[in-house]
């Protein structure tokens, strides 16, 4: 309660989203007045799942400091996770209904070949990879859901931390990162459908007469739930002294290891963590979209989550959400041809097209006129301000350096 009491705005925040929770369902097709289409309610769910790894970004970025152009590659691997078990078992249904009317019933090895034929067929093979091991367990699956991310994410961050890689080097390393997984897995043979992908995964095993609209809104649920429990648990990180830490290891990371701190070990928790969340996302988000490929991975993808970082301001948990939900919310709309094209005699501005163009000016925009970005907005109505010292000392002591000299 105390730390609810001392960061007013994470009530706020889960006010919010309760409302706005309570409001899509009431007009829902599956539990309410059906005032918006089921596709709306799957694109309201997959814009909180796009929130959480915002947040997830704004703590390894806006906090920490750290430029990772490759966390949408977690957030992809929690979706070929939990897509791998779906899969796998709404085949399991199909191979053994249509076994079933055999004379002779199929053996357990029967079903396995005709699994993995149906679902490996499409790249000439009938045999199930090894990774494909624990597929046939949900609990298993949904325990990778969190370790893949975070063990990739220990590896990569112990690789690149003790090695003192930083600021824009460690960005690239990140980017090297996410073009090599998605790479591998254009392959065919690496076991997860090459350039196919992972399909169907709107269609949940053991729930097949359950209809879509009412999916829709049971995925919104928990997409809200669980946007709701990382804005918590990352405003508690952020609220104490980690948060100090981790926000003088951004400023000054030289002078926290002077100060004996592990520097290293900071940054590879918070890298680890913000992975786990985002890997957490993604499972929530692909079965709602109902595919997942290898162009999920996309270096391209991890550049937009920073886009929308920053025009949500860095560094304020709630301005993340604000970026990615209006960015991608307004990046379906123009993109989804609802926007009348614009004839200018010369030429016509078809939106489709424009919207990059727009999304990349209003980046420029923002990091040149309003670093704080859409947060800075919530700031300004709430009366936020950084504290004005007017030449006090930066220190404990009467040498230290005052905030004037600092400025010159």
């Amino acid at each position: 309660m105390d730390f609810l009491r001392k960061n007013p705005s994470v009530l706020w925040f889960l006010a919010i989203l309760a409302v706005f929770t309570l409001a899509v369902t009431l007009m829902a097709p599956g539990t309410g007045s059906g005032a918006i289409s089921t596709s709306f309610v799957k694109t309201l769910g997959k814009t909180l799942c796009l929130a959480m790894v915002a947040l997830a970004m704004d703590l390894v970025w806006g906090y920490a400091g750290i430029l990772s152009l490759g966390h949408m590659a977690f957030f992809a691997i929690g979706g070929y996770m939990i897509g791998m078990w779906q899969m796998y078992a709404r085949t399991e249904e199909i191979v053994i209904t249509s076994l079933a009317q055999s004379p002779i019933p199929p053996t357990a090895t029967e079903i396995h070949q005709g699994i993995a034929s149906q679902i490996f067929g499409v790249v000439g093979s009938s045999h199930m990879p090894e990774i494909w091991y624990f597929a046939h367990s949900l609990p298993a699956q949904l325990a990778l859901v969190v370790l893949v991310p975070a063990l990739l994410a220990l590896v990569f961050g112990w690789l690149a931390f003790r090695s003192r890689v930083a600021g824009v080097y460690l960005s690239i390393l990140t980017q090297a990162m996410t073009l090599a997984l998605a790479l591998w897995l254009f392959q065919n043979d690496s076991g997860l459908r090459g350039n196919n992908g992972l399909s169907g995964l709107q269609n949940i095993p053991g729930l097949g007469k359950v209809a879509q609209e009412t999916l829709s809104v049971w995925f919104f649920w928990a997409s809200a739930l669980a946007l709701a429990l990382a804005y918590l648990l990352l405003a508690w990180v952020v609220s104490g002294k980690f948060g100090s830490v981790i926000r003088a290891i951004r400023d000054d990371e030289q002078r926290v290891r002077f100060l004996g701190y592990p520097v290293e070990g900071f940054k590879l928790f918070v890298f680890a963590l913000t992975a786990v969340i985002a890997g957490i996302g993604g499972a929530l988000y692909y079965p709602q979209a109902g595919i997942i490929n290898p162009a999920e991975l996309a270096p391209i993808a991890s550049i937009y989550l920073a886009v929308w970082v920053a025009i949500g301001g860095r560094g304020r948990l709630y301005g993340a959400v604000m970026g990615a939900v209006i960015v991608s919310l307004l990046s379906s709309w123009f993109t989804g041809g609802r926007v009348p094209d614009v004839p200018l005699g010369f030429a016509t501005i078809h939106w489709v097209d424009w919207w990059q163009v727009l999304l990349g000016l209003a980046f420029v925009l923002v990091t040149l006129f309003a670093p704080r970005g859409l947060g800075g907005l919530v700031d300004l109505v709430t009366g936020l301000h950084p504290p004005r010292r007017h030449g006090a000392a930066l220190g404990p002591d009467s040498g230290s350096l005052q905030e004037r000299e600092a400025q010159e």
